[in-house]
C-alpha cells in the first residue's frame, strides 16, 4: 500500500504542464533536426529551422513553445493499493494542477477552454477543465501521462468505419491531403484501430504519448502488423510531398503510431489524430514518495542553426500598396515591418455582426494587414508573449464580407485558405502571407509594440495593434488567388515520384 499526498499529486501535474510548455522531448528535436538536414525544399527547410530556433529559445526562456497552449488531456492508470491522502477528487485534483499551471505569474499559459460550447462559449479563464481518462490496475503506483494538444491539430482528427476488407493504408493516404496543413507538419500521426468508435478515437490520442522511434523500429524491421502499417504508411504519407507548413516537400510526418483493440466481427473503427509541432507531453510515476520530478533536457540537444533568409524581402507595412502585393508571388518570403491589426474568429464574427447592423468598427482597418492570431499575456519586461498564427482557413467564411467592408489588403495565418477564400483575395486583390505555426516565441521577438485597440472584452481575441519588427512570412495566396498550398505539394509529389 502507497499513500498519494494531495499536493504532490497537484504539484506534479502543474509542474509537468509548465515543463511541457517549454521543453519539446529531445527524440522530437531529433526527428525535426534530421529531417531539416534531408529536405530540399527551401521553403519547407526554412520553416523547420523556425521551429528549432524557437524550440531552444523557449527552452532557454522558459516561455511557451506555441501560443496555443493547448487542452489539457491526462491518461491515469491508479494502483489498487494506492491510497489518497486528499480531501479531493481526483479529477478535482488534476484540475487544479492545471489551474495552477496555467497561471503561474513566470510563464502564464493562455487559456483556450470554453464552457457551454453550443452557446454562450466563456472562457474558463485557467483552462480547466481537463479531459481525464483514469484507469484501475494492480499494483501502489499511479501511472501519469499528460499532454497538452492544440486546438489546429486536434480540428483534423478523423474518424472512419471501414469495411473489414478495407486498406488502411488507403485511407490515410486519402484522408491526410483533406486535413491541409493546419495541424503544422511536421508532427506524428497516431491511429487507432479497433474496439468500437469511441475506443479507436481514445487509442489514436493515447499513441501519440509514446516517443518517435520509427527510426529503430525501420532499422531492427517489423516483427508484426502493426508494425508493418507504421513503415507502410509513414513512407506512403511522406511520397503526398505536402512537406513543413504544406509548402511541399520531403517531410511530412516524423513517426506514425498505432494502438488496437479487438473488434466486432462486421467493423474495422479506425481514428486518426495528428499530432502538431508543438509536441508536448509528459509521463511519471507517483510512489508515495513525494511529488514528481522532471529532469530538464540538455541544451546541448538542441542543434545550433540559423535561418538561410538573405533573399526575403523587406516589407514597410505602413506605406504598402496594391500595386506592391500584386508584385508578390507563391513562396516569395518577406519580413514584414510596421504595424498591423490582430484579429481571429470571435473578432471576425464581430466585425461581421456590426457591418450586418449597419455600425462602424472602432478601428480604420483600410490599406492594412490583419495577423489571424491569440497570443499569450506577457510576463516580466515582455511586449506580447508567444504570438504564432492560428489556422486560416476558419476565417474563409468572414474573407469576402471583411475584405470588402474593411478594405484590408492583407492577412497572415497558417496553412492554406479554401477555395471561397481564395476566391474573395483575386476578388478583392488581397494577398494572404503564412507565419509557421510552431514558432510562436521567436515571432513574439519580432513585435516590438501592442496594445489592445478593439473589443477588450474578447480577451486573447481581442483587436491589438502590433507593431513588428523583420517578421518572417510566406507568401501563400498571391493577389490572384494562387496558392502555395496549392503548388508546392503538387511539384515535390511529382518529384519523390521521379526520385523513388
Amino acid at each position: 500500500m502507497s499513500t498519494i499526498r494531495q499536493e504532490d499529486f497537484i504539484a506534479s501535474i502543474a509542474d509537468a504542464l509548465q515543463f511541457i510548455s517549454y521543453y519539446h522531448p529531445k527524440d522530437f528535436i531529433t526527428a525535426v533536426h534530421e529531417a531539416w538536414q534531408r529536405e530540399e525544399n527551401p521553403a519547407a527547410k526554412d520553416a523547420m529551422a523556425q521551429i528549432l530556433i524557437n524550440s531552444r529559445m523557449c527552452a532557454e526562456g522558459r516561455r511557451p513553445i506555441c501560443q496555443d497552449t493547448g487542452i489539457v488531456t491526462v491518461f491515469l492508470k491508479i494502483g489498487m493499493d494506492v491510497r489518497f491522502d486528499a480531501d479531493q477528487s481526483v479529477a478535482d485534483m488534476v484540475n487544479e494542477g492545471v489551474r495552477r499551471a496555467y497561471q503561474h505569474p513566470d510563464n502564464v499559459l493562455r487559456a483556450s477552454i470554453l464552457a457551454d460550447p453550443a452557446g454562450k462559449r466563456q472562457n474558463t479563464k485557467d483552462n480547466t477543465p481537463a479531459v481525464i481518462h483514469m484507469e484501475l490496475v494492480p499494483g501502489n503506483t499511479v501511472d501519469v501521462k499528460v499532454a497538452a494538444k492544440g486546438g489546429g491539430s486536434e480540428a483534423k482528427s478523423k474518424f472512419v468505419m471501414l469495411n473489414p476488407s478495407d486498406s488502411i493504408v488507403d485511407w490515410v493516404v486519402k484522408t491526410v491531403p483533406t486535413m491541409g496543413a493546419g495541424w503544422c507538419p511536421p508532427g506524428m500521426l497516431g491511429l487507432g484501430i479497433g474496439g468500437t468508435a469511441e475506443k479507436a478515437m481514445l487509442l489514436a490520442k493515447e499513441s501519440l504519448m509514446d516517443p518517435i522511434d520509427i527510426h529503430e523500429l525501420r532499422a531492427r524491421g517489423p516483427q508484426n502488423r502493426v508494425e508493418e502499417l507504421r513503415l507502410e504508411i509513414m513512407d506512403a504519407v511522406n511520397a503526398l510531398g505536402i512537406g513543413a507548413q504544406g509548402l511541399g516537400g520531403l517531410t511530412t510526418v516524423l513517426d506514425i503510431k498505432i494502438l488496437d483493440y479487438p473488434t466486432h466481427a462486421a467493423n474495422l473503427p479506425v481514428a486518426m489524430i495528428p499530432n502538431c509541432a508543438a509536441t508536448r507531453h509528459a509521463h511519471f510515476t507517483l510512489d508515495g514518495s513525494g511529488p514528481a520530478v522532471l529532469t530538464p533536457p540538455s541544451l546541448d540537444d538542441w542543434p545550433q542553426i540559423a535561418r538561410e533568409g538573405g533573399a526575403a524581402k523587406r516589407v514597410d507595412l505602413d506605406t504598402v500598396t496594391r500595386e506592391e502585393t500584386a508584385s508578390w508571388k507563391p513562396g516569395d518570403t518577406l519580413l514584414l515591418n510596421g504595424k498591423m491589426y490582430t484579429g481571429r474568429d470571435a473578432a471576425h464574427k464581430k466585425m461581421v455582426d456590426m457591418f450586418s447592423r449597419g455600425e462602424e468598427l472602432p478601428v480604420d482597418l483600410a490599406g492594412k494587414f490583419i495577423y489571424y492570431v491569440g497570443p499569450v499575456d506577457p510576463v516580466r519586461d515582455e511586449v506580447v508573449g508567444p504570438a504564432g498564427p492560428t489556422t486560416a482557413t476558419r476565417m474563409d467564411k468572414f474573407t469576402d464580407t471583411v475584405l470588402e467592408k474593411t478594405g484590408l489588403i492583407g492577412m497572415v495565418g497558417k496553412a492554406e485558405r479554401g477555395p471561397a477564400a481564395r476566391e474573395a483575395i483575386a476578388k478583392h486583390k488581397a494577398v494572404y502571407l503564412m507565419a509557421v505555426g510552431g514558432a510562436a516565441y521567436l515571432v513574439s521577438k519580432a513585435i516590438v509594440g501592442s496594445k489592445v485597440v478593439a473589443f477588450p472584452e474578447l480577451g486573447m481575441e481581442a483587436i491589438y495593434e502590433f507593431e513588428v519588427r523583420d517578421m518572417p512570412v510566406t507568401v501563400a495566396v498571391d493577389a490572384n488567388g494562387e496558392s502555395v498550398h496549392e503548388s508546392g505539394p503538387k511539384i515535390w509529389k511529382l518529384k519523390i515520384e521521379s526520385a523513388a
